[in-house]
């Protein structure tokens, strides 16, 4: 697995019923289901529990495909699927009194009655074999020419294969990572291109500037591996997929390279994760370690645990998360025990009260008493009497030039946790700047924690130079309070 990337947002899973019904409906597991009522007496096998070739023709005509060498493939696949997930048992073949060898049988397995009676979980269980199957398949080249590849003494020359059994895995699982990343945050069922993918998977510890003939090479052999690997993972349902346009692919000497910026990136292929590649994903990082948080996990843990939990997450997971937290719950009550949460003087506590305002612009009325005990807290006043402001509260104390302040660099301290130097955040700078020409000369004077980060950030982002540079100066006084 590659190295693990920032906290994932969370995601939405489909209940394991409707899960177990589209594991039921993928083409690959219907054609080993029908192979193992297929299976009986007369099946001969292999010593590793492989179709005879005599059989494969009946397996492809069994499923209504062509008697061909694509039909007899796609059988020959629908088997192994079988046979690996105990669809399907065999007996190996056996050596009679003469020393001539008798093929082996197969018969239906016991996991074929789990797919009829068994519950959502034993289905899964079946069709989660089945997609390692698939997997392990997807990582092995095209293996046209393999008489050429082995040698004398029977055995594979990785080298003449130009396969690195370890490396393919390796970028498969780098792929499969990287697509769940990129749509965990993301509606449900949103396609991601190729080149989109493919360049995620560029190992770089620097900004990408404009990318070399090197980079693009690598991208555009990714994109063809991937290709590859989601023609192979279509059939189990792991993913929807849009193959590469085939008019590109026209010069046999020449890989697509990276589109132009008009051009129908459609074209380049697309892949969509299903809802049950989400959740096999998902599994398959969990085990590897990854943070791999669903919508609704915070819903029954304390509000420390909810604001700390979402920090990092996207707006509509922001949202997801704090109404489940908010469901069933007295809003008073829960007003107080965010706010609770919400007071600090660490590095996280200005995003927490951020997710705090978040979480109680969905909370009623009824709340008001809660928020009105903290209008004098220097922590939570500020915030206490915006939403009060929002929601025509009368009697509502005004605040002090000191609390103004001290709650524009709380604010602007958020912001640059939650979204980095955005556009959001940069206009809000030549915002605050341009309406308050006092305003560097005073907030250096705050008794806030982040103030001299925040002026240092406003400084590299105001675009007119001579603002920034009295930002970068009002930093550096408030650095110097703050040390002295």
């Amino acid at each position: 697995m590659p190295a693990h990337p920032p906290a994932l947002p969370p995601v939405r899973l489909t209940s394991e019923a409707e899960l177990a019904r589209d594991a039921l409906a993928t083409p690959l597991l219907g054609r080993a289901v029908r192979l193992a009522r297929w299976a009986g007496p007369a099946t001969g096998v292999g010593a590793g529990g492989e179709l005879l070739d005599d059989q494969l023709s009946a397996a492809a005509e069994a499923l209504g495909l062509p008697s061909d060498e694509e039909g007899e493939a796609l059988a020959g696949e629908a088997w192994r699927v079988a046979v690996d997930t105990g669809l399907v048992t065999v007996e190996d073949p056996q050596e009679g009194p003469g020393g001539e060898e008798t093929p082996g049988t197969a018969e239906a397995g016991p996991e074929l009655a789990l797919l009829t009676g068994g519950s959502p979980q034993d289905v899964l269980g079946v069709w989660e074999a089945a997609l390692e199957t698939v997997l392990a398949d997807a990582a092995v080249p095209d293996l046209e020419g393999l008489a050429e590849a082995v040698e004398a003494g029977g055995e594979f020359d990785l080298d003449a294969l130009d396969w690195d059994p370890e490396a393919e895995e390796e970028l498969l699982e780098l792929a499969l990572a990287n697509l769940y990343t990129l749509t965990a945050g993301a509606e449900a069922g949103t396609p991601v291109p190729l080149p989109a993918l493919a360049a995620t998977m560029v190992a770089s510890d620097e900004p990408m500037g404009e990318p070399s003939d090197e980079v693009l090479e690598f991208v555009s052999d990714a994109m063809m591996r991937l290709d590859d690997y989601f023609r192979a993972l279509e059939p189990v349902g792991l993913v929807e997929f849009w193959p590469v346009d085939e008019e590109l692919m026209a010069d046999a000497d020449e890989e697509p390279g990276a589109p132009e910026p008009e051009e129908d990136i459609s074209r380049y292929g697309m892949v969509r994760l299903t809802a049950l590649g989400r959740h096999a994903l998902r599994l398959r990082l969990a085990e590897a370690g990854y943070e791999v948080p669903v919508v609704g996990d915070l819903a029954g843990k304390g509000a420390d645990a909810l604001l700390d939990g979402i920090a990092g997450y996207p707006p509509e997971a922001v949202r997801d998360e704090l109404a489940a937290w908010l469901a069933g719950r007295e809003a008073p009550v829960a007003a107080r025990e965010l706010l609770a949460a919400a007071r600090g003087a660490d590095e996280g506590a200005p995003l927490r009260r951020l997710r705090c305002q978040e979480a109680l612009s969905l909370v009623g009325g009824e709340a008001e008493g809660a928020l009105r005990e903290v209008l004098d807290d220097p922590e939570l006043g500020g915030l206490a009497r915006v939403w009060l402001a929002e929601r025509g509260a009368g009697d509502v104390p005004p605040p002090s030039q000191g609390l103004v302040f001290w709650l524009t660099v709380d604010t602007i301290a958020a912001q640059l946790a939650a979204e980095g130097n955005s556009e959001e955040l940069r206009a809000l700078v030549e915002g605050l700047a341009d309406q308050h020409s006092g305003f560097f000369d005073a907030a250096w004077r705050v008794e806030h924690p982040a103030t001299a980060d925040v002026l240092e950030a406003m400084g590299r982002l105001h675009p007119d130079r001579k603002v920034a540079k009295v930002a970068r100066k009002a930093a550096f006084k408030a650095r110097s309070r703050q040390g002295a």
